[in-house]
């Protein structure tokens, strides 16, 4: 039983762990959405998530096989040039972290366009109505599920020594729902928090994008995939981390330098 129960911590913990860029990617996206309906967009899609990731625990459980196996008609190559053996999570890992690097690319190429940021912030409140709630909700159930792949296959392995495999299913899906709940409770606090601050949605924006090319890595491993004679390497999560760590540092210290300079520069001003 204590053996249970601490695989249910672990597992826990992993999905909170995994999560972060998920709990990004929702804040960030849900503001596509119109403005008053932002948080029921959160909520709902995250909530609609949880059923699904439960669904699709039992899906790869019971056909984990399938998605491992590579597709003999997207296996071979060129000689010296690219060889690869697609399977079912390799092409759901790269679709999902290609969309995510477009999504990035377009949101950064957005901010950097802009000419007047006071005018952006106030059209996009009508413009935000050209997305509906509906196809928010369905844009962040259908990425939850990209990122709960990994996750989900984590956390089989974890519980590959419960014997019991209903026990095993069981804990399984309570850790999905905690964390679920922990993503609930926080969704909205980060969303909040991106709106007071604006000058961290570029931070979150190249964070996405990041992750997007750790899920491209990650999906052309799975996919054995060779370019001229290199084999893609995943990023690995510790790596990831170490990068999101640097970043939020420089960004960190770079405002505190700006807000120095721009002290110094009204002292200037005053006394002249």
């Amino acid at each position: 039983m204590l053996g249970i129960i601490f695989t249910l911590l672990m597992l826990v913990l992993l999905q909170a762990v995994l999560g972060f860029d998920n709990l990004l990617y929702i804040s960030l996206e849900s503001k596509k959405a119109p403005q008053s309906d932002q948080k029921r967009v959160r909520k709902v899609g995250i909530l609609i998530a949880i059923a699904l990731r439960i669904v699709l625990l039992f899906v790869l459980v019971s056909l984990i096989g399938y998605f491992q196996e590579p597709f003999s008609f997207l296996s071979g190559g060129i000689d010296g040039v690219a060889h690869f053996a697609f399977n079912g999570h390799s092409l759901i890992v790269l679709a999902g972290g290609g969309f995510i690097i477009y999504t990035a690319i377009k949101e950064i190429w957005h901010m950097i366009s802009l000419n007047d940021l006071d005018h952006d912030v106030e059209s996009n409140e009508a413009d935000k109505g050209k997305k509906s709630s509906n196809a928010v909700i369905a844009s962040i159930v259908l990425m939850n599920l990209v990122f709960s792949f990994d996750s989900i296959l984590a956390a089989i392995g974890l519980t590959s020594e419960i014997e019991n495999a209903t026990t095993a299913f069981i804990v399984m899906a309570i850790a999905i729902v905690i964390s679920g709940l922990l993503m609930l409770f926080l969704a909205d606090r980060i969303s909040v928090f991106l709106a007071k601050n604006r000058m961290y949605e570029v931070l979150g924006l190249f964070i996405l994008f990041i992750v997007g090319i750790m899920l491209v890595t990650e999906g052309g491993h799975l996919a054995h995939l060779e370019l001229f004679g290199n084999h893609i390497v995943p990023m690995s999560k510790t790596t990831f981390y170490f990068v999101l760590a640097v970043l939020v540092i420089v960004d960190v210290v770079q405002g505190r330098y700006q807000k120095k300079l721009l002290k110094e520069k009204a002292k200037e001003n005053f006394k002249k």
